[in-house]
């Protein structure tokens, strides 16, 4: 893997994963579960969005 793909399949891993807690979160049956794995799927998924605005050489990441 060349140094310039490293954030792009940062970001793809991070959307991955994100992914992967959003669908926890519908499955969990106790609510506090299900908020927790809420919340942290959608701080992965902005910090993905952050990291594939770096990638794409954009030097202000929205917010």
């Amino acid at each position: 893997m060349s140094g310039s793909d490293e954030p792009a399949d940062l970001a793809r891993q991070m959307r991955e994963k994100a992914q992967q807690l959003a669908e926890a979160a519908e499955r969990a049956t106790d609510p506090q579960e299900r908020q927790r794995l809420e919340k942290k799927s959608r701080t992965i998924r902005d910090r993905s969005e952050q990291q594939s605005g770096m990638a794409a050489g954009d030097i202000y990441p929205q917010k």
